[in-house]
């Protein structure tokens, strides 16, 4: 019989990284016979009336919420987590914990984030969160290395399987007269386009247009409004640049994001993160066979390194620059990845897939009684 996956997670309209995540990989594991429904966690911020996939809803504000979800996840075969720390009730998103003590089906977390340097209580949080699993996935082997190493779980249990991507491939490659730099997701501080926009000065004889594309995270909205991206504005304009920053605000569909995705000569990720070991932007980037230009986070530096980009250090657009030149007039230096159709979703999917299929046959299988 045809799998049904239960998935838990924020969820489209709501924009953030976990809803667009759940999204692609709820559409690539169903995609064939199986099928599937979404538990949606809203969290106040933007979120919007739900779809026709999401089959129940668990407010953020619910501190009971999670009885009616886990029940609700508990009439599919199999129930994927999207874990963060801010999407759950509780402190440190403890609530997730209570729903999946609830759960009779088995779960497969996916982390999205591991910490270096957690609290205790975000430490014993994850811990218990891993030892509730049936399995857990971290999308990069440093997040697996470090929640094996720094973090009281059993190895057996985690898996490293990529963020996908969609397949841009096809997209025909529309290039303007101008060199053409690109970072695009959501917009807030620690984004690090202000060291981008830094950088456009030590360019002026190459002359590039930077695309800036994307919303305000909602999160980012509702508390400080448009201060970033109104500082951003100022910015170039006090270095004479502003008519060198396109500014694009409206949602891209998938067709509209791969077209922009295939017009840029480098794309930048200027973000200020030491922690982040997940970016789908980055991952799209280089499936996408797109030359990155990026900090040295966690995720870049074991993707980037020899290979598809360049590393430069944090907050210093002299470096950024530089290494934007390089790209620009050395694109020899940077190579593209042999292995991008791994990266996609319908291989991404076929991991979930098997990992999804083990736990459900060692679910199935009596419990073996003591001689």
């Amino acid at each position: 019989m045809a799998t049904r996956y239960g998935f838990l997670s924020t969820h489209p309209p709501t924009h953030c990284g976990l809803a667009t995540f759940n999204a692609a990989l709820a559409a690539a594991l169903t995609a064939g016979p199986a099928s599937g429904g979404v538990v949606r966690v809203t969290t106040g911020a933007g979120d919007g009336p739900p779809g026709p996939d999401v089959a129940h809803t668990w407010p953020g504000h619910d501190a009971d919420g999670w009885r009616a979800a886990a029940d609700a996840l508990n009439g599919y075969d199999i129930a994927i987590i999207q874990h963060e720390y801010g999407i759950y009730p509780g402190a440190d998103g403890a609530d997730v914990l209570r729903l999946m003590r609830r759960l009779r089906v088995p779960s497969i977390v996916v982390l999205h984030t591991v910490l270096s340097r957690p609290t205790p209580r975000q430490k014993s949080v994850l811990e218990q969160v891993v030892g509730a699993a049936g399995a857990v996935v971290t999308m990069t082997g440093t997040a697996h290395d470090r929640l094996i190493v720094g973090y009281d779980v059993d190895p057996a249990k985690v898996s490293a399987i990529p963020h996908g991507a969609a397949d841009h491939t096809g997209t025909p490659v529309v290039r303007g007269p101008r060199p053409h730099l690109l970072t695009w997701g959501l917009l807030g501080p620690g984004k690090g386009v202000e060291w981008a926009i830094r950088a456009l000065p030590h360019l002026r004889r190459l002359d590039p247009v930077y695309t800036v594309a994307g919303r305000t995270h909602p999160k980012v909205l509702e508390r400080h409004g448009e201060a970033y991206r109104a500082s951003l504005h100022q910015l170039g304009a006090e270095l004479g640049v502003a008519q060198s920053v396109d500014y694009r605000s409206q949602y891209l569909d998938d067709a509209a994001l791969g077209a922009l995705i295939r017009s840029a000569d480098v794309v930048v990720l200027p973000y200020d993160s030491v922690e982040q070991v997940t970016s789908g932007v980055l991952i799209e980037a280089v499936a996408a066979g797109v030359p990155v230009v990026a900090t040295a986070f966690p995720h870049a530096v074991e993707l980037l390194t020899d290979g598809p980009g360049l590393l430069v250090p944090h907050r210093n657009p002299r470096a950024l620059a530089t290494a934007i030149r390089k790209v620009l007039t050395q694109p020899a230096l940077v190579r593209t990845t042999g292995d991008a159709a791994t990266l996609r979703w319908p291989a991404v999917a076929a991991r979930y897939e098997a990992l999804a299929a083990g736990l459900m046959t060692t679910a199935a299988q009596p419990a073996t009684a003591p001689a």
